[in-house]
């Protein structure tokens, strides 16, 4: 790692977890900061984008992309055995990223095409990083992780194109959370049973995750279907039952993919907890959005959405930066109270928001909690890790 050891400025570019995980929190923070009074009407940012659709750009290509880039700068050099990226060249696509956030803000300003230039800058430097990575490794076995950012980067090109045209995203949004969804299910197939067999086999001996499987390959694939259908029913007639059905069959598939990974045997371990509980996140959205589709109505889609996106995205996201930080900056691989306060915020958060949506007349009383949690969250984050990713690493020269 000579790129590493020849970085001698400040410590925030010596990895890519530690600039994007930090701004990441910060950016998460202030987006329900700003969006909650926009939302009221009590401010009017300058920005062409409606306050809901803002909401989800803020989460879907700001704070999202932004743990993706920093997970993926951070294991890909462990995937393929090259260089990870450093020092300026790590603070100019960090760069890209935040103009991306301030020109959707002001975006009155620069105008729609312009904002989408630069906003979409980032996930195209970033999916031709990460795919000369693969390729020049050789390392096929990692395409389909470029191929979801590839999705993503369509989505949010699509997300200003469907914006501009009637003023509210139509098929990008379902696109985006598609996509994060089967990186998570992806990525979380991997690191979950691995980190939770790693830690029984030193601290709770017995029964460890199953190995992978035709199984967990079957659950993958029906849940992309169920994704494609539903992305694709936002568009065009798709019968109720077909999408309800898949959407539902999914989850049942993901969330007995989990059972398989010994979840109840983590218990005495937060830092792996929370990790079953993100994954938790993602086959319940599968669920409550396949049961709103058959419900016709009676159920809120948004349940199942915000079952993915606060619960899924926003737990998942911290369990792997505050687990990634800790391993990095060679700290003790556990959970202390502060980190125990953040994942109950998250969680909390995730919980309060779906209630909102299945309970209509609960939503005016719960929001306003879930953004307090999910703020309390992401500040406990900042607070007690931004310290730990400014600094050199312990017992680093």
């Amino acid at each position: 790692m000579t790129r590493v050891r020849s970085w001698r400025g400040a410590a925030i570019l010596s990895y890519g977890f530690r600039p994007f995980f930090l701004f990441a929190a910060l950016h998460a923070m202030f987006a329900i900061l700003l969006w909650v009074p926009w939302f009221l009407g009590l401010v009017t940012p300058p920005s062409l984008l409606p306050p809901v659709a803002w909401h989800a750009h803020s989460l879907l290509f700001g704070y999202a992309p932004a743990v993706i880039a920093g997970f993926l700068l951070t294991a890909v050099p462990n995937w393929t055995g090259r260089l990870p990226v450093v020092g300026w060249p790590l603070a100019g696509l960090f760069s890209l990223w935040l103009a991306g956030r301030i020109a959707t803000l002001v975006s009155s300003h620069l105008g729609p095409w312009l904002t989408a230039i630069v906003d979409l800058s980032f996930l195209c430097t970033l999916t031709a990083v990460v795919g000369r990575e693969i390729v020049s490794a050789r390392n096929w076995r990692n395409l389909k992780v470029l191929l979801v950012l590839w999705v993503l980067l369509v989505a949010q090109a699509l997300f200003h194109w469907e914006v501009d045209r009637s003023g509210r995203p139509e098929v990008a949004d379902r696109l985006a959370i598609g996509a994060i969804v089967t990186l998570i299910a992806l990525i979380g197939g991997r690191i979950v049973p691995s980190f939770t067999t790693n830690w029984i086999k030193r601290l709770n001996p017995g029964q460890v995750p199953q190995p992978h499987s035709t199984f967990d390959n079957m659950a993958m694939a029906v849940g992309i279907v169920a994704l494609a259908v539903w992305i694709a029913s936002a568009h065009i007639a798709v019968p109720g039952r077909l999408c309800g059905g898949l959407l539902a069959l999914a989850g049942l598939m993901h969330l007995g993919r989990q059972a398989r990974w010994a979840p109840h045997r983590t218990l005495r371990e937060p830092l792996v907890v929370i990790l079953h509980v993100g994954y938790l996140f993602t086959g319940l959205g599968f669920v409550l959005t396949g049961l709103a589709e058959l419900s016709h109505g009676r159920i809120a889609v948004s349940a199942g959405i915000h079952a993915w996106t606060t619960g899924a995205i926003g737990t998942m996201t911290l369990a792997v930066m505050t687990r990634a930080i800790l391993g990095h900056t060679g700290q003790p691989l556990t959970a202390n109270a502060t980190t125990v306060v953040i994942y109950a915020g998250i969680v909390i958060a995730a919980s309060l928001r779906i209630v909102s949506a299945l309970v209509p007349q609960l939503t005016l009383v719960l929001i306003p909690f879930a953004g307090v949690a999910w703020i309390a969250a992401f500040l406990g984050f900042a607070l007690a890790y931004g310290p730990l990713l400014v600094a050199p690493r312990a017992g680093s020269a």
